[in-house]
């Protein structure tokens, strides 16, 4: 996989169940931006707060760099079935992956986020890490790693429900590294994880709910 093929999914939606997925756009930055005042979701993420102006590179940089992929999560029910909802009112979190090893563009790291407290222990972010998990396995990513907090009990039970195994911890920066290679029969069970995820165009802003 060419790395700059990550930046594909700047026209992608991925619609599933419970969440949808749309690129990350200056739209999306305000709620975001007041999202990451949390100290809960700072320690979470491991993440300094930034300003409003660094939020908005930094969503330019998520946007254009081509070692990373990233996608909003929105609340899909939310999104169908409130009329003139706008995408930054049903947003929930984000999903990302990015590319950890030059010499080897097949290795990506994923990591997501459900920042709505309502919203977590839904399946949102299982969901949310499926759908980002088959869609980049299409572009020839193979291996994927998660870096979790120590403490993040729930986050790491979710990953190894999707067949991440750990295989390291870092006292030094508190956290356990799981790792998921995709056979052919792990790629098998990702598609049929993931069979009723459809992916169709998106435009800035102007994706409806259908």
């Amino acid at each position: 996989m060419q790395a700059a093929t990550m930046r594909l999914n700047q026209n992608t939606l991925l619609l599933g169940k419970k969440v949808v997925l749309v690129p990350y756009t200056s739209e999306h930055v305000p709620r975001y931006h007041e999202w990451m005042k949390s100290e809960e979701l700072q320690r979470l993420t491991a993440s300094e707060p930034l300003t409003l102006e660094q939020e908005y590179a930094m969503q330019r940089s998520w946007r254009e760099d081509a070692d990373k992929c990233t996608f909003i999560v929105l609340d899909a029910e939310k999104w169908q079935t409130q009329s003139g909802a706008t995408e930054e009112s049903c947003m929930v979190g984000d999903v990302n992956l990015f590319l950890t090893d030059l010499e080897d563009p097949t290795v990506g790291e994923i990591e997501v986020m459900i920042a709505e407290p309502s919203c977590r222990g839904k399946g949102l972010g299982t969901e949310a890490v499926l759908a980002m998990l088959s869609y980049v396995t299409t572009l020839g990513l193979t291996k994927f790693e998660a870096k979790i907090g120590q403490g993040n009990e729930p986050s790491i039970r979710m990953f190894q429900k999707l067949h991440f195994e750990q295989v390291a911890t870092s006292s030094v920066f508190q956290e356990v590294t799981l790792r998921l290679t995709v056979s052919e029969s792990e790629h098998q069970w990702l598609l049929e994880q993931t069979s009723h995820v459809e992916e169709k165009p998106y435009r800035d802003g102007s994706a409806e709910p259908c």
